[in-house]
């Protein structure tokens, strides 16, 4: 969970989240907060959204080298890497349990009368009669609404039912340290390398983002460790000390866009479908508004609570795309 963003719809959607995260038990909130190593060629821009965070009323703060390095010990200036100009803190960032908010959710629509039908997959859909024709396998549905929130799979989703929908799926590393002391440290970015690293308990988690790794490949990839520990241990050389745990080592999807930011609403000239998906990483952290400005999108015909107009799908139609700055 983070509000480190450089454009407002993200910046906004992410606070609106935590703030009913907060008050969720099952989303086990942890405000262990988002360190921010920020490099001299990103500086005023970085500084210019930390500006803009502020103005929407979110927590940011601006640390010094000497007092990022009292939070991290880390090397300003390590070979290979552009060097630190100071840091951010967003004391309201942290991490929640996606799963215990899915169940949670889960649990609430069921009461309020929903169908939940899980291990069944979409295989067509058709628009007729004003009512989609929901093929599964599992047998027909009907809806007069479709949301597609499908994740890595959205765009196959839209294939299925005739749409183009821009979302692929690129696999993501999470290595695993070894237990050992308890750890206090933030969740810490490098912003030049991509490198991140945050506690799990005993644990630490780290990893960084591999461009090329695209599409539905399976397991964990090794040959990527290298890289990301090259550039890890030349800001973080205390890492050397920490043995890997292979078997607690995981990998999974993210969900990405041309721009890596979401598509959220109606299709354009398509009846009854919304889309709600891409969000290139940061899906849970967003979820919680996203949900109620989708509600609002099917109930009242558009969201209000929000502008979401820079990630309508419209955005490449008409050419005028969507840039965040502070994509990891």
């Amino acid at each position: 969970m983070r509000v480190q963003f450089t454009e407002a719809i993200n910046i906004l959607l992410s606070w609106h989240s935590i703030l009913e995260y907060r008050g969720m038990p099952e989303a086990a909130y942890r405000p262990i907060g988002y360190l921010f190593l920020v490099p001299e060629s990103r500086w005023l821009t970085h500084m210019a959204g930390v500006g803009l965070q502020r103005s929407l009323g979110v927590p940011v703060e601006v640390w010094g080298l000497e007092e990022a390095r009292r939070r991290v010990e880390f090397r300003p200036q390590a070979s290979g890497l552009e060097p630190v100009r100071g840091a951010t803190f967003g004391p309201a960032d942290g991490v929640v349990d996606p799963h215990g908010i899915c169940l949670g959710y889960l649990q609430r629509a069921r009461r309020l009368g929903a169908e939940v039908h899980t291990g069944v997959e979409l295989l067509s859909a058709r628009r007729a009669e004003g009512v989609w024709e929901v093929q599964t396998s599992g047998g027909m549905l009907y809806a007069e609404f479709i949301l597609n929130a499908a994740g890595a799979w959205a765009g196959e989703v839209g294939r299925r039912a005739g749409l183009s929908i821009p979302v692929h799926p690129a696999r993501r590393m999470v290595f695993c340290t070894a237990p050992g002391p308890l750890w206090d440290h933030p969740l810490t970015v490098d912003l030049h390398s991509g490198f991140w690293f945050r506690p799990e308990g005993s644990r630490l988690i780290f990893g960084r983002s591999n461009p090329a790794d695209v599409g539905f490949r399976e397991g964990m990839d090794w040959g990527w460790l290298e890289p990301t520990l090259e550039v890890g241990l030349a800001r973080f050389p205390w890492l050397e000390r920490l043995q890997l745990d292979q078997r607690a080592s995981w990998w999974g999807y993210y969900e990405v866009t041309p721009d890596h930011n979401p598509i959220l609403g109606w299709m354009p000239g398509v009846e009854g479908w919304v889309n709600a998906c891409g969000f290139s990483g940061h899906g849970v952290q967003q979820a919680a508004m996203v949900g109620r400005l989708m509600a609002e999108e099917i109930a009242d015909g558009r969201a209000h609570s929000l502008n979401i107009d820079p990630l309508r799908y419209e955005r490449w139609s008409e050419g005028r795309g969507f840039s965040e700055g502070n994509i990891v």
